[in-house]
């Protein structure tokens, strides 16, 4: 890299160590314990930091998802992810470096998920925002070398919380910044599972393994492809890049071919085809679902259509839905924060007749992502803004 980007990445994070301390002399303890929504489903156990656990890391077995709780979409991969290791025997251990409230490390993804998620809802909103801010943003700044070289640095400043967690445990990056922060602090087996199928120099995480989902952005990232203007860069090292295909829940795979077939018997015999709308971690896409729901609401009333509605974590999208979409009352049925109701309304909607509309709402972020992956299982259609659902 040139000087003038190696003095930026050093100067950008001298800013963050300003702004969010510098906390690479601390010792902070770890410990393991059950997560409470997904623990028994998907044999996960939480890391967290200063507080009190009741297991020990198995050395042998044990994989980390790490992520930084980015909403929506990571978090539906790290799900993936457990899921996956879960069924080959796996015992998983969730990493959210955005959880460690008094640290360095979570201050600085605190303040960066905020900056992103405020920026999505505004590209949902204004076009002159989007095309003169957010698409060059994310299409070209995010694109180029420069940038993740600041990235690196500034991640640094995560470290400090893999100190005291055995090195050789493979860890499973399910956003950037996990993967870098695991490199940084000497983690031996770091796996970097690449989200995003356009090719960003953003998510690159040198010593670690870099998976991505389709071939044409495996041959990008290969490559480098613009991540440096129009200069020809030498490909990444042979074994650093591989195609894994895509980020898919076990239950989801195993399942599909009965899944499938539910789904033909009702188009059959004249059910109510089951739509889905699962709403995106910075709760932007409520004019969407609005139009839809407003468009759907003749077919659902004739019971043509049945409309599943999950908001996630956001409340408040489903009340200003009922605000702006009066009907809406007469024909729904709420399923809020009862995880056990939620799970199972989904294990017995494929043997039953649905109609209407049933909304999903949790406060529990593991029990909101989750939800969707129930639903999908007993939906038709989907129809979702985040992309990692695509």
């Amino acid at each position: 890299m040139d000087r003038v980007s190696i003095t930026n990445a050093n100067n950008s994070k001298k800013r963050f160590v300003s702004k969010y301390g510098d906390d690479s002399d601390k010792d902070y303890k770890v410990s393991i314990r059950k997560n409470k929504s997904i623990g028994d489903i998907l044999n996960v156990s939480d890391i967290v930091i200063d507080e009190e656990g009741n297991e020990e890391f198995d050395e042998e077995k044990g994989i980390i998802v790490g992520n930084i709780r980015m909403r929506f979409g990571h978090y539906r991969i790290s799900m993936a992810i457990a899921s996956a290791a879960n069924a080959m025997g796996y015992k998983q251990y969730w990493m959210d470096l955005n959880s460690y409230k008094n640290t360095a490390c979570t201050k600085v993804i605190s303040a960066q998920n905020e900056l992103y998620s405020k920026g999505s809802r505004i590209s949902q909103k204004s076009r002159i925002f989007n095309k003169a801010v957010w698409e060059p943003v994310n299409y070209e700044a995010f694109r180029r070398l420069a940038y993740n070289l600041s990235d690196q640095k500034n991640s640094e400043l995560m470290a400090p919380v893999f100190k005291n967690i055995p090195k050789k445990i493979p860890v499973v990056g399910t956003h950037v910044w996990p993967a870098q922060a695991a490199i940084h602090a000497g983690m031996k087996n770091v796996v970097n599972a690449i989200p995003d199928n356009w090719p960003m120099a953003l998510h690159l995480a040198e010593g670690s393994v870099h998976t991505v989902q389709t071939h044409n952005a495996y041959q990008g990232y290969r490559i480098l492809n613009g991540m440096a203007g129009r200069k020809v860069l030498k490909p990444m090292p042979q074994g650093s890049l591989y195609y894994t295909g895509h980020y898919v829940d076990y239950e989801l795979v195993e399942n599909i071919e009965k899944d499938c077939e539910k789904r033909i018997e009702r188009k059959r015999s004249g059910e109510p085809l089951r739509f889905l709308l699962s709403i995106g971690g910075a709760g932007a896409q409520k004019d969407i679902f609005k139009a839809i729901i407003k468009y759907l609401m003749k077919s659902i009333k004739k019971q043509k259509a049945a409309l599943f509605i999950n908001v996630g974590d956001y409340k408040n999208v489903w009340d200003e839905l009922l605000e702006e979409i009066p009907e809406l009352n007469d024909v729904s049925t709420e399923h809020f924060d009862e995880f056990n109701d939620t799970r199972w309304f989904c294990n017995n909607a494929n043997d039953n007749r649905i109609t209407g509309v049933h909304a999903f709402y949790h406060k529990d972020i593991f029990e909101a992502v989750y939800s969707t992956k129930l639903l999908m299982r007993c939906c038709d259609v989907l129809v979702t803004k985040p992309s990692e659902l695509c």
